[in-house]
Formats: structure tokens, C-alpha cells, sequence
């Protein structure tokens, strides 16, 4: 089953973007499921190479919503990467990840976080104040050492790499991730 649904939605991520270009693609949009709510990523890749990528962390629409928006946001509202050509269309892989609930995590200070932290598994989401940030677990390939991690995530949300506060929180989430074939 989880491969089947793979199968529709990265058809229905590409057909958005394909239609946003005036190329309208047709793709099966009748499963049942794609009208209860849920939460995905849509990333973009060129050559290995990140090209776009925007999601939401909670399920507050119908996933079938979801994910057309977020694919078309993704390709031309990335604020990384200029908008996505039609020309690019052709050599850019599509993956879409569909993420699990939230889940608070609760611990005495950084160090405890980090322990907790399962590499390869974990998206997490930092929050502290006004700053926020997150990444996929498929960020651990490029960062695999719990410390650059989240590193990284504190530069992501816009707070120095070394930064810690009482304040901040934390929560992760797994996904469940399809990817087009070359």
C-alpha cells in the first residue's frame, strides 16, 4: 500500500507543476485517502542538487491540497531558487515526503536532545520565540552527527550554530518518502 501511494502522488505533485507552466499533465486524483487531511514535503532535485523545496508540518487541509500546493511553492515560491522554467521541468526529479504528527519532545538541555535524537529516522523542528526551523530525516545523508545537525537547524531558523536556550523546543516527526526514478 505504501508503495501505491507513492505511485499517485508524485504524479499529482509533477501535474501541478506542469499545469502552474501552462503543460498540463493528467494524474488519478480519486483515492479516498487524498481527501483526509495531511501534512507533506515537496522537494526538487536537479543532478543531486536541492532546487526547491517547501512543505507543511501539520495536516490542516485534505493531502490532495496539500501537496499541489506545496509542489507548486516548491518549484516558484522557494525564496533559494528562482522559479522553476518549463525547460527545467524535463530534468527534475520530484519527491514528495508525507510526515507523521508532531511529537513534543521533552529533555533537561541540549545534550539530552541530542541523545534522543535518532539519526536517519528524526525530522525535528526547533522553535524558540519567532525562530523556527526545520529539516526532513532526509537531511541526516548530508549531516549525520547529531551535533552538526542541529547545528545546522539553529542556522536554519536563524539563530547562531551554538545557541541554547531554556526556551527552546523541539519535536520531531518520521515520513514516509517517495522519490521519481532517473
Amino acid at each position: 500500500m505504501t508503495t501505491e501511494r507513492g505511485k499517485i502522488l508524485l504524479p499529482i505533485a509533477r501535474s501541478a507543476i506542469s499545469q502552474a507552466l501552462g503543460r498540463p499533465t493528467p494524474a488519478d486524483e480519486q483515492a479516498p485517502w487524498l481527501g483526509e487531511p495531511g501534512a507533506c514535503f515537496v522537494t526538487l532535485t536537479q543532478n543531486g542538487d536541492l532546487r526547491g523545496c517547501i512543505g507543511s508540518l501539520e495536516a490542516c487541509r485534505p493531502l490532495l491540497e496539500d501537496i499541489k500546493a506545496n509542489a507548486v511553492a516548491a518549484a516558484f515560491r522557494d525564496p533559494r531558487f528562482a522559479p522553476l522554467t518549463l525547460a527545467e521541468l524535463e530534468y527534475t526529479e520530484v519527491e514528495v515526503s508525507l510526515l507523521s504528527p508532531m511529537q513534543p519532545m521533552r529533555f533537561s538541555g541540549e545534550s539530552d536532545a541530542l541523545a534522543q535524537l535518532r539519526p536517519g529516522i528524526d525530522g525535528v523542528l526547533l522553535e524558540y520565540g519567532r525562530y523556527r526551523g526545520t529539516f526532513l530525516p532526509q537531511v541526516w545523508e548530508q549531516l549525520p552527527e547529531c551535533g552538526l545537525f542541529m547545528a545546522h537547524l539553529k542556522r536554519k531558523a536563524g539563530l547562531p550554530a551554538d545557541f541554547w536556550a531554556e526556551g527552546v523546543k523541539l519535536s520531531r516527526y518520521t515520513v514516509k518518502k517517495w522519490k521519481e526514478s532517473s
